[in-house]
């Protein structure tokens, strides 16, 4: 197998597709393929350029125009949590955290497809079949982790949440995660968050990549709220997001 490094990595563009962020725009991809030895190096290098991982895939938006989506990471070490975040904090601490392998288990999907059915109605995700899921998490180059989050006091230890989540030599890269729609009252959304956040810095390490930051979506609003928080600007690099008010 072929390695990839920064001088040989070839670069594609998707067609032009409707914008999943933005009403009547539409979105174009660049990406390549994540291969070889160095495979985990090159994922760092662009992810430290805005791109971000889907198996085996890296890309990043490209779309003619415009600029909107933008990777963020919030500088955990400085993050002080707000009294929200530790309500949300105080209401989960009844739940139990283990790092798992990247093995798909059909307790995971039976979660999955509840979460997508509940939150993503349409979408094309909810067509997804268990080896489609199978694929979605195992299909990795790099380091991979899955997060699994089980009410510690259930009778059956019942599972909640499942974050997977690329380790990265600066910090954690949360690439999908999921949890149990009914269970709205623990935000658990933003629970996976702090967690990843804590995990980060009992590690020593310095940032937690959230993925797309798009200014005016509403269904973006929330990573703003995680500060200190570097939105990537390409050629200035990472710099400071301005809370939001």
């Amino acid at each position: 197998m072929t390695d990839q490094t920064p001088d040989n990595t070839q670069l594609f563009l998707t067609a032009a597709m409707p914008c999943p962020y933005l009403e009547g725009r539409t979105e174009r991809k660049l990406f390549t393929h994540l291969t070889g030895r160095r495979a985990s190096a090159l994922h760092h290098l662009l992810s430290d350029n805005g791109f971000r991982r889907s198996q085996n895939l890296i890309y990043r938006p490209a779309c003619e125009g415009c600029n909107a989506c933008q990777s963020v990471r919030i500088v955990a070490g400085d993050f002080a949590p707000s009294r929200r975040f530790r309500r949300v904090l105080n209401s989960n601490s009844d739940i139990a955290i283990t790092v798992r392998p990247t093995a798909a288990t059909s307790e995971q999907f039976e979660l999955f497809k509840r979460y997508l059915d509940a939150r993503h109605v349409g979408g094309g995700m909810t067509q997804m079949s268990f080896q489609d899921y199978e694929y979605m998490v195992e299909d990795t180059p790099v380091q991979s982790v899955l997060v699994e989050y089980r009410l510690r006091d259930h009778p059956d230890q019942q599972l909640i949440a499942v974050a997977l989540t690329d380790v990265m030599p600066d910090g954690l890269s949360m690439v999908y995660s999921f949890y149990d729609p009914e269970l709205t009252h623990r935000s658990l959304g933003t629970f996976l968050i702090l967690d990843h956040i804590a995990q980060v810095r009992s590690a020593n390490l310095r940032y937690v990549y959230l993925g797309y930051w798009v200014e005016n979506s509403p269904k973006m609003a929330y990573k703003a709220h995680f500060q200190p928080l570097e939105v990537q600007r390409g050629p200035l690099g990472w710099v400071p997001l301005q809370p939001q008010r």
